[in-house]
């Protein structure tokens, strides 16, 4: 059984970022394509180097930034971020599949998918053809976009019932792209497997999110049906509170609790099914390599720099 560790968006120890951005308001004072051009450029070259550091760490998952391409996913501004840049984003499309790295994204808190609002609706269906179109771009052949399911205006049922619905008037191919996650408040496991298995999609499993919302659900009741919903290796999310106060057990630390994450690996490691875990915390591929160490510590055999061989 083997466990791949990543991490999301920004390397702490390149100290880069392919995130930067620039409001929409900021561009309607000049309407300066060239600048807007200039920070996607920076933005696929900064893209490049994290590849480059994760392929040289074997790093084999990662989590793209939401924010790669400015402004893509607005309706009032239309402008070609894929082809005018095609050649960024082949050649980091051939590193990612010449070294057979796992890459996915997960739009961030403005994508609802199941609101009641029509206008955040169609916003939201924007939002995934951007994530999709970038990951076509890089020539990703497994393509995962990861929601929340989202509101709960008017009852979980009801607003299960119109992510169902809202789900099944999209193309196919955005269809076959989504992953729903079990969230920290609102949905927990049973209600975002119940939507995966009717929908035939797969579930990334938040085991924080579970300790912070789990209306006493066993989840060793529901890893294997969890793990089942993939039909490739499953991924799942893994991180820790800040600390144990009320106000901030819900916020990611910075790293990884050690004990903890060892107490999860022995909890599964009966399923014997290869796992990729992201870990969300603020420290990004610091905190991942900190983790490698204290396992090491504990024991545990890795295979290469980011891989344990869980026996």
């Amino acid at each position: 059984m083997n466990i791949r560790l990543g991490y999301v968006s920004i390397s702490k120890t390149l100290d880069i970022t392919a995130s930067k951005t620039i409001t929409y308001t900021e561009y309607q004072k000049h309407k300066d394509i060239n600048k807007l051009n200039n920070i996607i450029i920076e933005n696929l070259t900064n893209l490049e180097k994290i590849i480059d550091y994760n392929i040289k760490n074997n790093i084999h998952f990662y989590r793209l930034t939401s924010k790669l391409i400015p402004l893509a996913s607005l309706k009032e501004l239309d402008f070609d971020y894929i082809d005018n840049f095609k050649e960024y984003y082949q050649r980091i499309g051939n590193k990612i599949k010449k070294y057979n790295l796992r890459i996915d994204t997960h739009p961030g808190e403005f994508c609802v998918l199941n609101s009641t609002k029509k206008e955040i609706v169609e916003s939201s269906i924007e939002i995934l053809k951007y994530h999709y179109n970038i990951l076509d771009a890089l020539g990703i052949k497994n393509k995962i976009i990861i929601l929340h399911i989202g509101s709960s205006v008017f009852g979980k049922d009801k607003s299960i019932n119109r992510f169902i619905n809202n789900f099944n008037k999209l193309p196919k191919y955005l269809q076959d792209c989504i992953a729903l996650e079990n969230d920290d408040k609102i949905y927990n496991i049973k209600d975002t497997l119940y939507l995966c298995e009717k929908l035939n999609i797969p579930m990334v499993l938040d085991y924080h999110h579970h300790i912070c919302n789990n209306d006493n659900l066993n989840i060793d009741d529901y890893l294997e049906r969890i793990f089942n919903t993939w039909k490739i290796t499953p991924k799942l999310h893994f991180s820790s509170p800040k600390n144990n106060t009320k106000k901030d057990f819900r916020t990611h630390h910075d790293y990884i609790n050690p004990l903890d994450f060892i107490s999860f690996l022995e909890k599964i490691k009966h399923l014997n099914t290869n796992l990729d875990i992201m870990l969300e915390c603020k420290a990004k591929d610091e905190a991942l390599f900190k983790l490698v160490r204290q396992l090491k510590y504990y024991d545990y055999n890795f295979i290469d720099e980011t891989t344990i061989n869980l026996k």
